[in-house]
């Protein structure tokens, strides 16, 4: 498979598409493409039944395209947990480096990494990493936005988009760690977390939509 159809089907998925249809419109967004390239390759993925078509609404991953994007993303956090282990990346610098690296493995490569790794459950950004035949390993998680003010929370995911990553560093949130929600304001304001060293952080509504942590502790 072609690296362009790789990143379609990728596309499809992190916009929603294993469970919801999307439309033309937020593909040509995604992927900063023409219109007319996004229908030729919805063509494509048709044939090969990667996808199926909504007239006047859009396409939707069927089972088979959503086997080949959880391996994609397995090869994608993989690369990630290497960069990072083992070449001293930062959580926000792999992004782009394992994006190029997943088009370029091969299955025996990933499985050999895999190994070499130990295994790895999660990326960097605490993102669960598919098993080898595509599916998901069930995980514990809940948005940040969903926990009581008083409760004791430990950051399980975080939003790996690098604008966000660095905003994280800034407010320094670190995965595996624990805080309690100390406040929150109303009408989706500001919430207030207490950090293991009693310092106070306090991070924007919609930051806390993108943080995803266990507060089953």
């Amino acid at each position: 498979m072609t690296p362009n159809k790789e990143n379609f089907i990728k596309a499809i998925y992190e916009l929603g598409g294993d469970e919801t249809v999307i439309s033309n419109k937020d593909l040509v967004h995604a992927l900063s493409i023409s219109a007319a390239s996004v229908t030729e390759m919805n063509a494509r993925l048709l044939r090969e039944k990667l996808i199926s078509h909504i007239p006047y609404q859009g396409v939707k991953l069927t089972p088979s395209g959503k086997r080949v994007a959880h391996q994609l993303i397995r090869k994608h956090r993989i690369w990630e947990v290497f960069l990072a282990e083992k070449l001293g990346y930062d959580w926000d610098e792999v992004h782009a480096d394992a994006d190029l690296l997943e088009h370029a493995s091969s299955d025996l490569l990933i499985e050999r990494l895999n190994v070499f790794l130990g295994e790895p459950k999660f990326d960097p950004h605490g993102g669960v990493i598919p098993n080898k035949d595509g599916s998901i390993p069930e995980t514990i998680k809940y948005p940040l936005i969903d926990v009581n003010v008083g409760e004791q929370f430990k950051i399980k995911e975080v939003d790996d988009q690098e604008d966000f990553l660095n905003y994280l560093l800034e407010k320094d949130i670190q995965l595996g760690n624990s805080y309690h929600l100390i406040n929150i304001e109303p009408f989706e304001g500001p919430l207030t977390l207490e950090s293991p060293e009693g310092s106070q952080i306090v991070i924007g509504h919609k930051a806390a939509l993108k943080i995803f942590v266990d507060y089953t502790l």
